[in-house]
C-alpha cells in the first residue's frame, strides 16, 4: 500500500514529514519513500483504546449497550478530548511552519485532526470516514483565513 502512495505524494513539496512512531504508520511512510526524512512524533499515535484494545465495537456494545468511542472513550485509555489535545498540538506545530506538512498516522486520530483543523469539537471526527491508505489534504480558503478540507479520503491511487 505504501508504494502506491509514493507517486501521488511526490507531486507535492513538503517542509516536514511527520509520522506516528507505531509500525503501521512508520512502515507506510518508509514504503512511500519518506522514511529517510520523517520525524516520529508521539502526538500522532492512534487513539489509546485502553481496555478495549483489539476489541470490536459490537463486542463492547454487547456489554455496554449504546457505547461509542466518540462519546464514551475507552477505560484506561483516551477519550475524544484527550485525542483532540494531541491533534491541537500537531496543528499548532504545522501552522508554525506555514508550509506543507505530510503526516502518516492512524484513522481515528486523523479524523480528530480534521475536526480540530476545522475548529470542530474532537468528537466531530465521527463524521469523517477514512479508508486505509487514503490521501487527504487540510488547507484553507483563498486568503488563508478559513480552514477547509481540500480533499478527503481519496483512494483513487489504490485502484489498478
Amino acid at each position: 500500500m505504501g508504494e502506491l502512495l509514493g507517486a501521488p505524494l511526490h507531486r507535492w513539496r513538503f517542509a516536514a514529514v511527520w509520522t506516528s512512531p507505531l509500525s503501521r504508520a512508520a512502515e507506510t511512510c518508509a514504503r512511500a519513500g519518506y522514511g529517510g526524512v520523517a520525524q516520529a512524533r508521539e502526538d500522532l499515535m492512534e487513539w489509546d483504546y485502553g481496555a478495549y484494545e483489539g476489541r470490536k465495537g459490537t463486542e463492547i456494545r454487547a456489554e455496554r449497550p449504546g457505547w461509542t468511542l466518540w462519546r464514551d472513550g475507552a477505560p484506561n485509555g483516551e477519550n475524544a478530548q484527550r485525542v483532540g489535545e494531541r491533534a491541537d498540538r500537531v496543528i499548532a506545530d504545522a501552522r508554525d511552519l506555514d508550509d506543507n506538512v505530510l503526516i502518516f498516522s492512524h484513522g481515528h486520530f486523523l479524523r480528530v485532526l480534521a475536526a480540530r483543523w476545522l475548529a470542530l469539537p474532537p468528537d466531530s471526527g465521527r463524521l469523517f470516514l477514512l479508508s486505509t491508505g487514503s490521501i487527504s489534504a487540510l488547507s484553507a480558503d483563498g486568503d488563508g483565513t478559513q480552514p477547509a478540507l481540500a480533499c478527503w479520503n481519496d483512494t483513487t491511487h489504490l485502484r489498478e
